[in-house]
């Protein structure tokens, strides 16, 4: 499973919304299908929300008490 982050533009801003989604193959082809909506999200949340349904889990790194990085896990 895989956060799946839609983008759509209205009077030209942006707007993210995310879904939890899992591969399966049916008929011999993939196909996504969604298991949860989470509905809207701000671009700044996507990257905590991919790391949370990673496989491989990164890490935070904490700065200062306003600065987080996001670092590959091994």
């Amino acid at each position: 499973m895989f956060i799946k982050i839609l983008t759509k533009t209205y009077n030209g801003k942006k707007h993210y919304y995310a879904s939890l989604v899992e591969n399966k193959r049916v008929d011999g082809r993939v196909v996504q299908i969604v298991k949860a909506n989470l509905g809207p999200v701000t671009k700044e949340q996507i990257p905590y929300l991919k790391a949370a349904y990673a496989d491989k889990k990164p890490r935070l790194i904490y700065e200062n008490d306003w600065c987080v990085r996001v670092v590959a896990g091994k």
